[in-house]
C-alpha cells in the first residue's frame, strides 16, 4: 500500500489531479463488468508529462497504472488495485484531419460519435461502431479492439489503426507505425533500450519455425474477423519480416486489443472512410426460432449487408417495460422468437430496393421467417436504439439473478454459428440455465448472457463452471473466446486452453518484454486471478432490507434499485449526443457526477450495512448526490431505468432524520407556504427581491447566488382571479379541471389566466377543483414524509372528481407530473391504487390540447395564418415521464407556425438547484452546453418557448430573452 505522504507528494508534482479519498476510489472500483477492486488512487492527468510521472512513480513504488477512458469495459479491463489514470476529461482533442489521405490524429479520450459529428462536415467517417459509441472513446476502443454492428464493412479498431504514440513502461516515449523489413532490422539493431529489446524479442519469438507452426495451428480461424484471444501475435506473424509478400510490420496490431497492458497510448492515427451510402433500409425479418434466424443470417451475407444483428425474444420482452424503448417496438408483429435486423446500404435507391427485394425473396424461398417489415429513415434509428439498449435492459429483471457477462463475447465463423449456438444451448440446459441471445450474427458473434445469481456461492461457482464449459465448446469450433470485448480478467484464465500452452508461454514472453516490472494494468490477459474472484458481489453476502418512504417493491428494495446500474455508462453521453442524462456530467466531464457513480456509491453504502431499518447517513453518498439535478433523465434514458432522483430523495429524507435538515433546504421546501404569507403584501416581497441593492444581502443570507434573479410574486393569485372570473362556457365541448400549482398560482399567474382564457375560447369549461400544492418543493429537497401527506390529501380530494371525460390538466410540468410519478410511489394500499387510477387521467396542458386536435375538436382554422418560427426547449420531466411530441403537435396547429425542438437536455436550473450559491456555476455551465448558445443565435422575431417555470427563468438569466409558455403562444395565435 502506498503511503499517504507519497501520494500527496505525487499530487503536488502533477499539473492534473490525483485523488486518493474513499469516494473517488470507490466510484472507480468498478466498470461495466462484474468486477470490483478498489484502486490505490485515481489520476486525471492534464499533460503527457503527468502520464510519464505516473508511470515512473508506479515503477519506483511497486504499483501500477491502469489506463481508462469511458470505463465501459465488460471484462474488468479497468478494474484493479493500482492507480487508475482517467484520460477521458483532458485528452479528448482531434489533433489533425487529413482529408486527402483519409486519416485523423486524435487523443484517446475523443468520443467515437463526437469524432464522427466533427468529421461529417468533411464527408468523412470513422467506421468501428460499438453499441456504446455515444460515450465510448477511441483509446478504449483500440485497447479492447472494439468492433460493432457494422464490422462486416469496417472490421475492428485494429483494422482502422495506422499508428500510435505513447509511453513504454520505463517512461520512454515512442511511436509505432508501418515499417519495412529494413527498418524492422534497424530497430532490432538499435541502441540498448526497452524499445530495442521489444523488437528483438518479438523477432526471436516469431522467427522460430516451431513457434510459427504452433501459432498457425492453435490460434482462431483466420476467417473469424472478430477475435481478441490473447495478444495478436498470430497477426504479427502474417507481416513481411516473417511472411514473404505480406503487409508491412506494425506494432499497432499488437497494441490494439492489448488492453493497456503493453504501453500507455496518448495519441492515435486512425483511418477514415467516406460517409456510408445514403440509401439504407433495414429488413427486420421475424422468425419462430433462433436457429432459423441464424440459418437466414448465413443466407443474407450473400447480399452484402452492412450489418446483420439478432434480437431475441428475451430482449424484446424487456423493451415492453422500458419507457424510452416501448415506442421503438412499433414494427414487431406477433411474438417472434427472434428478429434478424439486416441493413442494406447502397449508393442509389434502385440498388437498395432491388437487393432488399432479392434477399426477402431468397428468405421466403428457403422457408425462413414469417414477417418481413422494411424500415427506412428515422424508423431505422428506433430499431438501432432498441438493439443497442439490450445490455442495459437486461439488468431490469427483478431480483438478484441477472444475465451475467461471462460468455457473451464468443465468436465463431458465421457458417458455424447455427450448430455452435445449438450446442451452446444444450450445454446451458444441462446446467439448468437459460440464456439471452443478441447482437452481431453477421460476423459470428452473439452476446450470450446466462441468468445467474452472483450473490450466492452456487452462482459464483456457476460463473466459473459455465465459462469453462463454453471455452471448450469455442475451441471445438476454433473460435475466439472474445470477439470484441477483450480478455481482461474475465477470460485470461482460459487463454492457455484457447491457444495452447506453448503459445500462451509466448504471450507471457511478450508481456515481460514490454513490461518487465508489471507497471501497465497487471492481472489482465496474462497472470489473471481466477475469473470468479474480485466480483462486484461477495458470494453469500446478505442483501440488507430498509424501511423506505418511497415504494421500492418493484425493485425488491432500494438496494436492488441502486443495483440496477450495471455500469454501461449511458450517463456519460456528451451534449452532442442528445438526451438529458446526465447534465452535471456533461458540464463537468467528471465521472464523479455521472448517474453510474452515484448508483455505485449508494450501492456500496447500502451493501455495507448488514442490518435492516434506516438508510445510513453516508457522507460519500451525500457528496456524489450533490450535483444531481433530479432531472429524471436517467429514469427514461438509462436502459436500466435507474431512477437517481428517487434514490436521492429517499437518501436525503433519512439523512435529515439522523442529522437534521439544513435551514435553506427547509426554506425552499416550504416556499409555497411562505408565498402564501407573502401574498398578503406582495408589493413588500417584490420591493426586496426586485431591487438589486436590497436583494443582494437577502440572497446572500438565504445561500442563493447573488447573480441569480429571484421570481417575483404576482399582484394576485390564480385562485383569486378564478374566483372572480371563472371558466364558464355555454354548451362546452367538455369540462376540464385545472391544477393550480404553487408556481402558477403565485408567480406565473398570467400564464394560468391565459390557460383558462385559451381553454374557454376553444370551447372547454374550466374549473379549479379543491386541492393543495403539488409537493414538488418537498420532493426536490428530500422531505418525503411531508410530500406523502400532500399526495394523500390531493388524491383524496381529486380521485372521485377526475375522470377520462373530465381530466385534470396542469400548466407546470414538474408539478402536474407528480401525479403520474411520485404520488404512486409515496402512497400504499388503497391510496396507492387510487393514485394509480387518478394518474391515468392527469395530463399536461399540451397533451390534452394535442388529443383534442387529433379528435378534431380543435382545428387549425381556429388559429391565424401568420408565419412564425418557434424554438422549443422541453422540460426534463416531460422528456422523462411524458413526451415532447404533443407540444410540437399543438404548436404546429397554426398553419404557418414552424416549430423546432432545441436539442438541449436540462436547462440547468432544476428547481432550486440553479439558485443555490455553490451550484450556480454548474447551473450556468449546463445552460451553456446547448440551450443558451441556441437561444442567442435566434433572430429577435423568433419565439422562444419553454413550458417549465425554471426553464423560462434560466433562459432569461442566461440570455436575456423572454421565453413563452406554449399556452401564451397559442392564445396569441387565436383568430378570436
Amino acid at each position: 500500500m502506498i503511503s499517504t505522504p507519497k501520494l500527496q507528494a505525487l499530487a503536488a508534482e502533477l499539473d492534473g489531479d490525483l485523488f486518493f479519498d474513499d469516494t473517488m476510489r470507490t466510484l472507480y472500483a468498478t466498470d461495466a463488468s462484474a468486477y470490483r477492486e478498489t484502486p490505490t488512487a485515481v489520476a486525471v492527468p492534464a499533460t503527457e508529462s503527468d502520464i510519464k510521472k505516473l508511470i515512473l512513480f508506479a515503477k519506483e513504488n511497486g504499483t501500477s497504472v491502469i489506463p481508462r477512458t469511458a470505463g465501459t469495459s465488460l471484462a474488468g479491463q479497468v478494474v484493479g488495485g493500482g492507480i487508475v489514470v482517467d484520460v477521458s476529461k483532458r485528452f479528448k482533442e482531434i489533433i489533425e484531419v487529413n482529408e486527402a489521405e483519409g486519416w485523423a490524429r486524435v487523443q484517446p479520450g475523443i468520443v467515437r460519435d463526437v469524432l464522427n459529428i466533427k468529421l461529417k462536415e468533411r464527408n468523412l467517417y470513422y467506421g468501428p461502431e460499438t453499441s456504446t459509441a455515444n460515450r465510448a472513446m477511441i483509446g478504449g476502443m483500440v485497447g479492447n479492439n472494439s468492433c460493432g454492428a457494422n464490422s462486416i464493412v469496417y472490421g475492428s479498431a485494429r483494422d482502422q489503426l495506422i499508428s500510435v504514440k505513447g509511453f513504454l513502461s520505463d517512461g520512454s516515449q515512442t511511436e509505432f507505425t508501418d515499417i519495412t523489413v529494413e527498418e524492422f532490422e534497424q530497430k532490432c539493431q538499435g541502441p540498448d533500450s526497452l524499445e530495442t529489446s521489444v523488437y528483438r524479442q518479438v523477432r526471436e519469438i516469431l522467427s522460430a519455425p516451431e513457434n510459427q507452426e504452433e501459432i498457425r495451428k492453435e490460434f482462431p480461424k483466420p476467417s473469424i474477423k472478430r477475435r481478441n484471444t490473447g495478444y495478436a501475435i498470430d497477426l504479427l506473424l502474417e507481416t513481411e519480416p516473417f511472411t514473404e509478400g505480406a503487409e508491412p510490420f506494425n506494432f499497432c496490431k499488437l497494441i490494439a486489443g492489448s488492453e493497456g497492458t503493453l504501453m500507455f497510448v496518448t495519441e492515435l492515427k486512425v483511418k477514415l472512410a467516406p460517409l456510408p451510402p445514403k440509401h439504407k433500409a433495414l429488413v427486420c425479418t421475424h422468425f419462430h426460432t433462433i436457429d432459423e434466424s441464424l440459418r437466414a443470417n448465413i443466407a443474407c451475407l450473400a447480399f452484402r449487408p452492412s450489418a446483420s444483428e439478432l434480437i431475441d425474444k428475451f430482449i424484446m420482452d424487456c423493451t415492453k417495460e422500458n419507457i424510452a424503448q416501448r415506442e421503438n417496438r412499433f414494427f414487431i408483429d406477433g411474438d417472434p422468437g427472434a428478429i434478424l435486423v439486416v441493413e442494406i446500404a447502397r449508393d442509389t435507391e434502385e440498388e437498395r430496393d432491388r437487393d432488399v427485394a432479392a434477399m426477402i425473396a431468397d428468405f421466403k424461398a428457403k422457408g425462413y421467417g414469417y414477417h418481413y417489415p422494411v424500415l427506412y429513415g428515422n424508423d431505422m434509428k428506433k430499431i438501432w436504439a432498441l438493439r443497442k439498449a439490450g445490455l442495459g435492459l437486461l439488468s431490469n429483471i427483478p431480483g438478484d439473478a441477472k444475465p451475467a457477462p461471462v460468455i457473451e463475447d464468443t465468436a465463431v465463423d458465421p457458417e458455424d454459428l447455427p450448430e455452435y449456438i445449438r450446442e451452446f444451448n444444450v450445454t446451458l440446459d444441462k446446467r439448468g440455465l437459460s440464456c439471452v441471445h443478441y447482437a452481431h450474427a453477421g460476423t459470428g458473434e452473439l452476446h450470450l448472457r446466462p441468468i445467474i445469481n452472483l450473490k450466492t456461492e452456487e452462482g459464483n461457482e456457476m460463473f466459473h463452471t459455465i465459462a469453462d464449459d463454453i471455452a471448450k465448446l469455442v475451441k471445438k469450433y476454433r473460435g475466439s473466446l472474445s470477439g470484441e470485448h477483450g480478455d481482461g480478467r474475465l477470460r485470461g484464465e482460459f487463454i492457455p486452453y484457447m491457444v495452447g500452452e506453448k503459445n500462451f508461454k509466448l504471450i507471457k514472453r511478450v508481456k515481460r518484454a514490454w513490461d518487465p516490472h508489471n507497471v501497465f494494468n497487471p492481472g489482465k490477459i496474462v497472470d489473471t486471478p481466477k475469473m470468479n474472484e474480485h466480483l462486484r458481489y461477495v458470494p453469500g453476502q446478505a442483501t440488507p432490507e430498509y424501511d423506505t418512504v418511497f415504494d421500492f417493491t418493484g425493485d425488491e428494495g432500494i438496494l436492488r434499485g441502486a443495483e440496477r446500474c450495471n455500469g454501461s455508462g449511458d450517463c456519460r453521453k456528451t451534449e452532442l449526443s442528445g438526451g438529458t442524462m446526465c447534465p452535471s456530467y456533461m458540464a463537468t466531464g467528471d465521472e464523479k457526477h455521472t448517474t453510474r457513480a452515484r448508483a455505485n456509491v449508494m450501492r456500496e453504502a447500502l451493501t455495507a450495512k448488514t442490518e435492516g431499518g434506516q438508510l445510513p447517513a453516508d457522507e460519500m453518498v451525500k457528496e456524489v448526490m450533490d450535483l444531481c439535478l433530479s432531472c429524471k433523465g436517467c429514469k427514461s434514458e438509462c436502459p436500466s431505468n435507474v431512477d437517481l432522483a428517487k434514490l436521492k430523495a429517499e437518501f436525503l429524507q433519512h439523512y435529515y432524520d439522523q442529522k437534521g435538515a439544513p435551514f435553506r433546504a427547509q426554506m425552499i421546501a416550504y416556499t409555497p407556504q411562505a408565498n402564501k404569507m407573502a401574498e398578503l403584501a406582495p408589493w413588500a416581497y417584490n420591493m426586496v427581491f426586485g431591487n438589486e441593492w436590497l436583494a443582494k444581502p437577502a440572497k446572500k443570507m438565504m445561500g442563493f447566488a447573488t447573480e441569480r434573479s429571484i421570481p417575483l410574486l404576482h399582484k394576485t393569485t390564480l385562485n383569486k382571479w378564478f374566483d372572480q372570473n371563472g371558466g364558464y362556457v355555454e354548451a362546452p365541448k367538455r369540462k376540464v379541471f385545472l391544477f393550480s400549482d404553487e408556481f402558477t398560482n403565485y408567480n406565473d399567474t398570467p400564464i394560468g389566466i391565459t390557460t383558462i382564457k385559451l381553454l374557454t375560447a376553444l370551447g372547454y369549461e374550466v374549473e379549479i377543483p379543491k386541492h393543495i400544492e403539488s409537493g414538488r418543493t418537498f420532493l426536490s429537497k428530500g422531505f418525503l414524509k411531508k410530500a406523502r401527506k400532500v399526495a394523500s390529501k390531493n388524491v383524496a380530494m381529486l380521485k372521485d372528481l377526475i375522470s377520462e371525460e373530465s381530466p385534470l390538466l396542469g400548466v407546470e410540468p414538474s408539478a402536474i407530473l407528480t401525479f403520474r410519478d411520485e404520488y404512486k410511489d409515496l402512497l400504499r394500499g388503497q391510496e396507492q391504487k387510487d393514485a394509480e387510477q387518478l394518474a391515468g387521467n392527469v395530463l399536461t396542458i399540451d397533451e390534452f390540447l394535442a388529443r383534442e386536435l387529433d379528435a378534431s375538436r380543435i382545428t387549425p382554422d381556429m388559429f391565424h395564418t401568420d408565419k412564425k418560427l418557434i424554438k422549443v426547449h422541453g422540460h426534463c420531466h416531460q422528456k422523462a415521464l411524458s413526451s415532447l411530441v404533443p407540444m410540437k403537435k399543438i404548436l404546429s396547429a397554426p398553419a404557418n407556425y414552424e416549430v423546432h425542438m432545441i436539442p438541449s437536455g436540462c436547462c440547468g436550473m432544476a428547481g432550486s438547484f440553479g439558485y443555490e450559491e455553490e451550484h450556480y456555476e454548474t447551473s450556468m455551465a449546463v445552460g451553456e452546453l446547448v440551450l443558451f448558445p441556441t437561444v442567442r443565435k435566434q433572430a429577435k422575431d423568433t419565439v422562444i418557448c419553454a413550458p417549465g417555470t425554471s426553464c423560462r427563468h434560466q433562459i432569461k438569466d442566461g440570455t436575456g430573452r423572454q421565453a413563452l409558455h406554449p399556452v401564451e403562444i397559442l392564445w396569441n395565435a387565436l383568430t378570436q
